[in-house]
């Protein structure tokens, strides 16, 4: 790559290429505006980046990623501590709270198992899962895992392993999206939208 923006900044578009959804171009394109507009985008976002890396940590109880040694969603007394939401990634925990719809804490696996890539139990937080899910306080253990061959022997999995404890577990439902037509899902969706059907 030629060095026409100087190789600081080129350095940065490198960077900045790395992060998902962003190829070299997109980068280029950031980083242009964002010198263009130092002041009100470059300086906060090297100022916030700064302070992150310093401060960012991986929450002790649950796994979500925060400033503090125990996240802001484990510290909150009012969340619901009988109900136990296990996700597959930090990201899936965000979008989950996104929603406002789960109301109780959550448990991070870092991953899912797959024999494809080597990644067993013993990869995963799932022995943490199980001490956690024999708290007397836990009622029910929502596994909030992708509708994948990965996420679903996962989930199959961690099932048994809950089977010795005193908790309901259940799963999300999968099937038709909101505003989805059928003419536009694909087979998958369909049948597992039929198998979960429900009385009206």
């Amino acid at each position: 790559m030629n060095d026409a923006a100087g190789k600081e900044i080129e350095r940065l578009i490198d960077v900045m290429a790395k992060l998902p959804g962003l190829g070299p171009r997109s980068a280029r394109r950031a980083v242009l505006q964002m010198v263009k507009k130092r002041d009100l985008m470059l300086i906060p976002l090297a100022r916030a980046a700064a302070e992150v890396a310093e401060k960012a940590m991986v929450c002790i109880e649950c796994g979500n990623i925060d400033t503090a040694q125990i996240c802001s969603v484990c510290r909150d007394p009012r969340r619901d501590a009988s109900s136990l939401c296990v996700v597959e990634d930090v990201a899936d925990l965000w979008a989950m709270e996104r929603t406002s719809a789960f109301k109780g804490r959550y448990h991070v696996l870092s991953g899912v198992l797959s024999a494809l890539d080597g990644i067993g139990p013993d990869d995963l937080k799932i022995p943490r899962l199980v001490r956690r899910a024999e708290v007397p306080e836990i009622e029910e253990v929502v596994l909030a895992l992708g509708a994948t061959v990965d996420g679903q022997t996962t989930a199959h999995y961690i099932a048994g392993q809950l089977s010795g404890a005193s908790v309901e577990v259940t799963s999300l439902a999968q099937g038709v999206p909101v505003g989805g037509e059928l003419d536009y899902l694909d087979d998958g969706t369909i049948s597992a939208a039929l198998n979960a059907r429900r009385s009206l």
